[in-house]
């Protein structure tokens, strides 16, 4: 599905003279991301003459640059007609309410009914740049948290919002029921994160880890239970999940960090943990926007029955 990958060449004008390699191509914004161009390098698919060329490559003025990107490779994900909750759509973007339990990208044992397959259902063509097993999508949520995602509709959009959250000016906003409550209203998590030495499936705080931080609020306390708002600086996997049971205060119903907690299913059948707001400046306007994401039914359920 989609058109074959376009080639593109570019001669550096003399103002361009000492750029680097991978900033001219991501200023360029046809390519994607950094780490997508920094893939192509690594691929051997950008070339300036005969030169061994780098991301962080020196550019000389009348450098002829050519970047041939590879076949796509078989998509393996099917259309599938998922509603999805909107929340913004325009010609830059889209924003969403996933619902927990959508896997947002398609891998080995879970190729189809993802994010990708209602993309590819929503959208009459794969647009040109994009990579058809990720389409747009700007960043993920785990397949049982809930809450607002962005998925860009042209590259241009893409490498702009990648940029911002490299940049990190893009800021998060999550709603967590924890066991426990902390004792201060008030906290910060600054502890790096890495892959947990044997649970391959899971990550824990490690010294060799990388940088991570969460700053969190203390909203309600109800009882064993307390409501936080958590804001992630960074954007590590399993982030939120990892901080808040490594200060002892495990996410709600979580499978993989709150286990020997009783009563769990009781409350909510899967993590309490939803993506409740985004804040970023539009890739098109300029404008700064903040989209909100409403709670799901199971979520405000866990509360109101925590606060009856």
């Amino acid at each position: 599905m989609g058109a074959e990958p376009a080639r593109h060449t570019w001669t550096v004008a003399a103002a361009d003279a000492g750029v680097r390699l991978d900033r001219f191509l991501t200023e360029r914004k046809v390519l994607g991301t950094r780490s997508q161009i920094h893939r192509l390098i690594a691929e051997g698919c950008v070339r300036i003459g005969d030169r061994p060329v780098k991301p962080g490559t020196s550019l000389r003025a009348g450098d002829a640059i050519v970047v041939e990107p590879p076949a796509a490779p078989p998509v393996r994900a099917k259309a599938a007609p998922i509603a999805l909750d909107v929340l913004l759509e325009d010609a830059h973007l889209l924003a969403i309410n996933k619902p927990a339990g959508l896997v947002v990208h398609p891998a080995p044992g879970h190729w189809q009914d993802t994010l990708v397959s209602a993309l590819l259902h929503r959208w009459s063509s794969v647009p040109e740049g994009f990579d058809p097993s990720r389409l747009g999508i700007v960043h993920r949520l785990d397949k049982d948290t809930s809450g607002v995602l962005l998925i860009a509709r042209t590259p241009a959009a893409l490498a702009d919002l990648g940029d911002q959250f490299r940049r990190r000016e893009i800021s998060k906003d999550y709603l967590a029921l924890v066991w426990g409550a902390p004792r201060q209203a008030r906290g910060v998590v600054d502890q790096p994160i890495g892959r947990h030495p044997v649970q391959r499936k899971k990550m824990a705080v490690r010294a060799r880890g990388r940088v991570a931080t969460t700053r969190y609020e203390v909203v309600e306390r109800l009882g064993r239970i307390a409501l936080v708002r958590a804001h992630p600086e960074t954007g590590r996997t399993h982030q939120i999940r990892v901080h808040l049971a490594a200060i002892g205060h495990p996410v709600v119903a979580d499978s993989l960090y709150a286990r020997g907690h009783p009563g769990q299913a009781d409350l909510i059948a899967r993590q309490a943990l939803h993506a409740e707001a985004i804040a970023f400046r539009h890739p098109g306007t300029g404008e700064r926007l903040r989209i909100e994401a409403p709670l799901p039914d199971d979520f405000a359920a866990a509360l109101a029955a925590l606060r009856g």
